[in-house]
C-alpha cells in the first residue's frame, strides 16, 4: 500500500497562518473585564479571530495558528490578556486559551465534514467550536482551582461565571465570524487560485 505523501504548505497557507495568530494576539487587548470571585473572568475579541481562523484555514491550518500564539504567550511574549510567560499556566482561566487549539480544530473539522458554505452550516460549525472551548475552560478552571491553588469552587460557581457571563456574548462572536467568513471566502479563494465550491 502506497503511503500518501501531504502537500506542504504554500506561502500564502504559512502567511495566513502567522496572520491568524497575530489577529488573535491583537484580539486580547479589546476586552471587557467581569470583576467576579475569585478570578475575573474576560470578554475578548481572541475567540473571534479563532472562529474566523477555523472557516478560512480549516481545522489544522487554524491549529497551526493557535498553538503559535499559545506558544509564543507561554515564552513570555504578553500576548495574552493579562500578560504571558509559563505562570500563565497556573491560571484558572488558561483553559479558554487551550480551548482555543480545541474550538479551532474542531470548528474546521466539522466545517469541512459539512462541505457547504451557507450561513447556517458556517454558524453550526461555529456553535461547536463554542461548545468545545468552554468545555476546556470550565474543566480546567475547577481542576486548576480545587487541586492546583487549592482554592475550594464548586461546579455552580464554575457554571455562572465560566459560561453563564460570557457565553451569550461569545455565540454573538459566532454569528459574525459565520457572517464575515462567508463573505471572505470567495475572495480567499481567488488569492488562492482556487475555484468557489
Amino acid at each position: 500500500m502506497k503511503r500518501e505523501h501531504r502537500k506542504p504548505w504554500s506561502i500564502q497557507e504559512l502567511a495566513f497562518s502567522g496572520l491568524f495568530s497575530a489577529l488573535i494576539a491583537v484580539g486580547a487587548f479589546v476586552k471587557i473585564t467581569i470583576p467576579v470571585q475569585p478570578v475575573p473572568m474576560h470578554f475578548t475579541l481572541q475567540f473571534f479571530f479563532v472562529l474566523l481562523s477555523a472557516l478560512i484555514l480549516g481545522a489544522k491550518g487554524s491549529l497551526a495558528s493557535v498553538c503559535t500564539y499559545l506558544v509564543i504567550g507561554l515564552c513570555g511574549v504578553p500576548v495574552f490578556a493579562t500578560g504571558g510567560g509559563p505562570a500563565y499556566l497556573l491560571k484558572p482561566t488558561f483553559g479558554f486559551l487551550i480551548g482555543f487549539a480545541a474550538a479551532g480544530f474542531l470548528t474546521g473539522l466539522v466545517y469541512e465534514k459539512i462541505g457547504k458554505r451557507n450561513f447556517p452550516a458556517l454558524l453550526l460549525a461555529c456553535t461547536v467550536g463554542l461548545l468545545a472551548d468552554y468545555a476546556c475552560g470550565m474543566i480546567y478552571f475547577y481542576v486548576c482551582s480545587n487541586y492546583i491553588l487549592g482554592v475550594s469552587v464548586g461546579w455552580k460557581l464554575v457554571f455562572i461565571n465560566c459560561f453563564l457571563l460570557t457565553v451569550g456574548e461569545d455565540f454573538v462572536l459566532c454569528v459574525l465570524a459565520a457572517f464575515l467568513a462567508r463573505r471572505l471566502l470567495p475572495a480567499v479563494d481567488s488569492m488562492r487560485g482556487a475555484k468557489s465550491r
